[in-house]
């Protein structure tokens, strides 16, 4: 498919959530929705981790399942009287309200025949982890996914960023087969093999991506053989510390000379 005719601007200005306007009957190639991701996977990741996946949903059951989980949750968020909701008391403001609320009552009702859902996933839990691991991870899957509804009004594709599903989290990734314990133990012995293959030696140090890590990933980390793993705290070690925990001090190109020195100081 040929892209529009729109110019950077336009395209920003113009890309909007779709929902009663979704064509629920046009199928849509595999091949779009293929360099959607594709330019999606360009977008700017924390310390360029990029520790996502995109689900691609085009099977009738599965979808149909999502849909439903998002109807309950449009349910559980809004209550079954949502569009009575108190309104604005600016008439402008209650009528750009209430074509919203429509709007979106029309997609939970509608959900499970969009011909395609896109689902992105990220590796690991943020239950309990600092706010800076949590701002981390999110700022690093939301670019990726805007990149791809950008990619998707250049080629004409209508799209709508949703969350309500989440509520049933669990029983969502059970339809789409993500089982999250395999998945993450997989993901620690995949990664590990490709590293050593690549660098053609030994890796058994890691260091945890935004510093997000529990007890139950430094389990499947050593389980993987990793025998120790650094966190994102800056500070030297002790010998209180946790062998899967460890602290550390984060060196990069511009850390030279002077600034350098100060490290190894703050170190001692």
């Amino acid at each position: 498919m040929s892209l529009l005719d729109l110019t950077p601007d336009q395209l920003l200005s113009t890309t909007r959530a779709v929902r009663k306007r979704l064509d629920l009957t046009r199928p849509v190639e595999p091949e779009l929705i293929r360099e959607c991701v594709e330019l999606a996977t360009q977008a700017p990741t924390g310390s360029n981790s990029q520790t996502w996946h995109f689900v691609v949903v085009t099977d009738a059951a599965k979808r149909k399942k999502l849909g439903e989980f998002y109807r309950d949750g449009m349910e559980k968020a809004y209550g079954p009287d949502a569009a009575k909701r108190k309104q604005p008391q600016d008439p402008a403001m209650a009528r750009a309200q209430e074509r919203v609320q429509d709007s979106a009552q029309y997609l939970a009702q509608h959900m499970g025949e969009v011909p395609v859902l896109v689902v992105p996933c990220i590796y690991g839990r943020l239950e309990g982890m600092p706010s800076i691991a949590q701002a981390s991870t999110w700022g690093s899957i939301l670019p990726a996914v805007w990149s791809f509804m950008l990619a998707a009004r250049a080629r004409g594709l209508g799209t709508a960023w949703t969350t309500l599903h989440l509520f049933y989290e669990q029983e969502a990734a059970e339809v789409l087969g993500i089982p999250y314990e395999k998945f993450t133990q997989d993901q620690f012995v995949k990664s590990k093999a490709v590293l050593e293959q690549r660098l053609g030696g030994k890796v058994d140090l890691l260091a945890w991506p935004f510093g997000i890590h529990d007890d139950q990933l430094a389990q499947w980390a050593q389980a993987a053989g990793y025998v120790a793993a650094f966190t994102i705290e800056r500070r030297p070690v002790t010998r209180s510390d946790k062998i899967m925990a460890l602290p550390r001090f984060i060196v990069t190109n511009l850390d030279r000379g002077d600034r350098f020195v100060s490290l190894l100081g703050a170190s001692k």
